[in-house]
C-alpha cells in the first residue's frame, strides 16, 4: 500500500523563500520512497511525501516552521493511494 503526506504553510508576507529554504532543510528518519516540494502564490510552500507504508502508520512528519516564518500552523493531510486511472 502507499500513503502520501502533505504539509503545507503560508510563510509571513515576503518570507517564501526563506520558508522554501526551511523545508527543503528539512530531513526525515527514515526517508520517504518520493519527496516533492511546491511553491504557489501567498508564499505558500507544499511539501508532499510518498511511503511504502498502511494508511495509519507511524510515520514522520515535517515540524512546524519557527513562527516568525509562518501566518499560520501548517496544514498537513495524509492520502492513500488508490491506483493510477
Amino acid at each position: 500500500m502507499s500513503v502520501a503526506l502533505m504539509w503545507e504553510a503560508r510563510a509571513v508576507d515576503g518570507r517564501g523563500p526563506e520558508l522554501l529554504a526551511w523545508a527543503r532543510a528539512q530531513t526525515l528518519a527514515p526517508a520517504p520512497s518520493r519527496r516533492e516540494t511546491f511553491q504557489a502564490p501567498q508564499d505558500r510552500v507544499l511539501v508532499i511525501t510518498w511511503w511504502d507504508a498502511a494508511y495509519d502508520a507511524d510515520l514522520p512528519e515535517l515540524a512546524d516552521p519557527p513562527g516568525e516564518l509562518v501566518s499560520r500552523s501548517p496544514h498537513r493531510w495524509r492520502f492513500q493511494s488508490l491506483g493510477e486511472g
